[in-house]
């Protein structure tokens, strides 16, 4: 008699939250026109550093005759409009103005330089573009480097000609100063006459959820920026399955907006999920400010706020060296980037945080994972929660097929976030989503049984060092766990002999004084030897992106490998 071996059940790593509540069939635009019928006169959108204010009802009012004159000067639904500059009233407006009117939103970081800009109204052949008057640099003199036909223009706002992007046949400016060539915002808000707006509230019944709505430049860290279309139904959807869980609709609840409107979080929790829920965003700054946020929230007395953890850092930072007492905050939702338990404890401690809310996305996807309340402090720390109503996701290994619950692989996720493709790149959709509607995030995960999911890290940002792979995420964990660290940033830096090395970068808490000496002294014993970093450095701030405070460890590695330059 031959024996057999016993059967261990194969639990495949998938998931489905088939959802408790349907779909929207709703596109941006109407959602505007319902939060206006519902929400009326409560405040929509506090901008404090600009003074300005605007209840739902006058948001909508304001947005349709800007969308009206829009259309007055000959763009048509499906036309994409740039957006570019930093999160502010007019940007606002201006969102609002595009989806009425079926404009398709390019929403440009307000970092981004000539050629950034070049390439980006190049891709998606805008034919106007509403633009700040500055962020750190004036934009109009950007501009002229792209477009020096401006200089020959006669009048203030007359139609484009320009050989570097021949599609682009308007400039909008947020600004009371006339530009050669250039419209002023608030112009075009006047021009508008009741034939065109009557052509709005028509378009609201014609526009359909499946149209382009947004279109998103992933944050270009890893690569050339790509750029994502999203759908009317993706972004209504996503926001408000994302966002459920948050306590929103409580009374008086007020979103602290840090991250910039051009960033999908920024639309979604700054915008989108305000019209959902009816609660009112509030601008701080142009830019991150730590003084500013904190001293917006206690002003406003805002419940909510969203940012990366490494913001947070700042914030719990200049709440004790200014002695600010935050006692309003609520909610504090984070991603882009893990949160140490470390750091958690302290948002609490310092900020009065009651509740922790991680959350997973990305510019191809909307959000796809959000905590739970109720969710522990290991489980806001140590996931990403779980998967949002009406997705799928499964993690799989490097042939594509399903490992088991537990063990790490590349994250697939389907559903109602994933984006239509990347613009005029069927090339890059086709690698980024399946045949059969699978996106592949290119994330590492571990699906627990428990329908919690855990980032292990960026498959391609994996340190492979003598075959062994390391992630960047456990040796940053690692060195936050320091009591005299702030923050760390590991990464792979390439080497003859053993593929790559550790690289991490430092930045201690305010009087720390650590040595190169006591990190490795700290590292031995409690990490195998090929998990101490071969390069150890200290920094006072860390390289990070406009849109989301993201830090870009490519600057950093580029950094490093100057100084191995010059020391060579």
């Amino acid at each position: 008699m031959v024996s057999r071996a016993p059967t261990v059940a194969f639990k495949p790593s998938y998931m489905h939250c088939s959802g408790t509540e349907p779909l929207f069939a709703l596109t941006l635009g109407q959602l505007i026109g319902e939060a206006a019928e519902k929400w009326g006169e409560r405040e929509a959108m506090i901008s404090l550093y600009e003074g300005k204010r605007y209840t739902f009802k006058q948001a909508q009012e304001k947005a349709d005759r800007l969308a009206a004159g829009l259309l007055k000067l000959g763009l048509k639904p499906g036309d994409r409009l740039g957006l570019w500059g930093p999160s502010a009233s007019g940007w606002y407006i201006s969102r609002f103005a595009a989806a009425r009117a079926g404009l398709i939103a390019v929403q440009i970081d307000p970092a981004y330089q000539p050629p950034q800009l070049q390439d980006a109204l190049a891709k998606v052949e805008a034919k106007a573009l509403i633009c700040a008057e500055k962020f750190k640099s004036n934009y109009y003199k950007m501009l002229l480097t792209l477009i020096p036909e401006l200089n020959d223009c006669a009048e203030l706002g007359v139609e484009i000609c320009s050989s570097k992007l021949p599609t682009l046949k308007t400039l909008i400016v947020m600004s009371d100063k006339q530009y050669r060539g250039a419209y002023r915002l608030e112009d075009i808000i006047l021009s508008a006459d009741s034939e065109y707006i009557q052509e709005i509230h028509q378009l609201q019944t014609r526009i359909q959820p499946d149209d382009g709505c947004t279109i998103q430049f992933s944050s270009g860290t890893t690569g050339t920026p790509k750029a994502a279309l999203l759908t009317h139904h993706n972004v209504v959807n996503n926001s408000y399955f994302l966002s459920k869980w948050m306590g929103f609709s409580m009374k008086g609840a007020k979103m602290c907006t840090v991250t910039q409107f051009c960033h999908s979080t920024g639309t979604c929790y700054g915008i989108i999920c305000s019209l959902l829920f009816g609660y009112t965003a509030v601008l701080p700054s142009p830019i991150f400010d730590a003084m500013k946020t904190l001293e917006a929230v206690m002003q406003e007395r805002c419940t909510h706020i969203f940012s990366t953890p490494s913001l947070y850092v700042d914030l719990i930072t200049s709440s004790k060296v200014h002695n600010l007492i935050v006692t309003t905050l609520l909610v504090a939702a984070y991603g882009g980037a893990p949160c140490s338990q470390q750091l958690a404890l302290q948002m609490k401690e310092t900020l009065n945080i009651k509740q922790l809310c991680p959350s997973y996305g990305m510019t191809e996807l909307c959000g796809v994972f959000s905590s739970r309340p109720g969710d522990s402090l290991e489980q806001t720390t140590s996931t990403v929660g779980k998967i949002i109503e009406h997705y799928e996701m499964k993690v799989v290994d490097s042939e594509g097929c399903m490992v088991p619950m537990g063990t790490p692989g590349e994250l697939w996720v389907r559903g109602h976030g994933v984006m239509l493709g990347y613009w005029n790149d069927e090339e890059k959709t086709r690698e980024f989503i399946r045949p059969d509607g699978w996106a592949k995030t290119g994330d590492q995960f571990v699906l627990q049984e428990d329908g919690y999911a855990r980032i292990v890290g960026r498959v391609k940002d994996v340190i492979i060092r003598i075959g062994d792979k390391i992630f960047p995420s456990e040796i940053e964990q690692f060195f936050e766990a320091h009591p005299d660290i702030m923050e760390a940033q590991a990464f792979g830096v390439p080497d003859p002999r053993v593929g790559e090395e550790i690289c991490v970068y430092i930045r201690l808490r305010e009087g720390a004084t650590v040595t190169e000496r006591d990190i490795i002294d700290y590292s031995k014993d409690k990490v195998a030897d090929y998990r101490i970093p071969r390069y150890i450095r200290f920094t006072n701030e860390f390289p990070r992106t406009a849109a989301t405070g993201k830090v870009q460890k490519t600057q950093l590695l580029k950094k490093l490998l100057s100084e191995m330059n010059n020391t060579n």
